[in-house]
């Protein structure tokens, strides 16, 4: 069976590489964080996203307990305001759609915060990146969303990113993720 979160981490790892930017955009518990920055190196930064304090305090704690180097940015704010914070062009981008794992699942990404942070990263993209969005279908903001990311990604030009779905079909509310590449 495919494991899902081994092929999300083989598409960020074929465009993520030593000394390169990331953003995470729902940092959760901080375990792509911690992905990110591992991958990205001393020289290299991450930029983490989350509305959620103890989201952040936790990806912190998490992040020094994994013996990460200080090659990250722990941002207590919504995604959709990274252009705020993000001044360079990044390689790699994770979304993981939803709630904070183990929070409050009454507090989940939405919608109208959604779609301007993925249009904003799209717009930080560098050359020969890539940004992935996990997303959960199984309760109904995350059917939403998921539909309405990929509305969207169906219109736009094919020569500016390259989007696809990889989805279980035979199990549809599993989780699923986009991948959106730019060109090199």
């Amino acid at each position: 069976m495919i494991d899902l979160l081994q092929l999300h981490k083989y598409f960020i790892l074929n465009h993520l590489k030593e000394g390169d930017v990331a953003v995470d955009f729902t940092m959760g518990n901080g375990h792509d964080t911690e992905f990110l920055s591992k991958t990205v190196g001393e020289s290299g930064h991450v930029y983490a996203f989350d509305i959620q304090k103890d989201a952040v305090e936790s990806t912190a704690r998490n992040l020094a307990a994994a013996g990460c180097p200080q090659n990250y940015t722990l941002i207590h704010d919504s995604h959709h305001k990274v252009k705020d914070y993000v001044k360079t062009p990044f390689k790699a981008g994770m979304f993981n759609l939803g709630w904070l794992p183990g929070g409050d699942k009454s507090i989940t990404t939405l919608r109208e915060t959604t779609m301007p942070a993925i249009e904003a990263a799209i717009d930080l993209m560098d050359r020969d990146a890539v940004l992935n969005v996990a997303v959960y279908p199984g309760h109904e903001e995350g059917d939403a969303e998921g539909n309405m990311i990929c509305e969207y990604l169906a219109s736009v030009s094919k020569h500016k990113v390259c989007a696809t779905k990889v989805k279980i079909l035979n199990s549809p509310t599993s989780p699923y993720f986009i991948v959106i590449e730019t060109k090199p």
